[in-house]
């Protein structure tokens, strides 16, 4: 059996600014979202933004700038806008493969 891997990358605009491979154990899903907000919280949000991501839904501070979205065709989970992070399960030649959660 091949070893499988998230593969985690980060754009801006529709440059690669970050890759990196790890085991698909050393993640749960949930665990990988919240990855995946924190990278785009770092590198692409003021302190406010951050603040009104956390905030109860439809309250005046409230945005969805660290929704992360799911695409099940291409197993990915997304987050952001620009910079944007991506998470993917993939073989050890990066191909994608589709898991069975996504």
């Amino acid at each position: 059996m091949k070893k499988r891997y998230w593969c985690i990358r980060g754009y801006d605009s529709f440059k690669m600014i970050f890759e990196k491979k790890v085991g698909l154990g050393q993640f749960t899903d949930d665990q990988i979202k919240q990855l995946l907000q924190s990278l785009v919280a770092k590198t692409g949000l003021t302190l406010d933004e951050i603040v009104g991501a956390y905030a109860k839904r439809r309250t005046r501070i409230s945005n969805n700038l660290l929704d992360v979205h799911r695409d099940s065709i291409h197993s990915t989970y997304m987050c952001g806008s620009n910079p944007a992070f991506t998470a993917s399960v993939v073989d050890e030649n990066g191909k994608s493969i589709v898991h069975p959660k996504l």
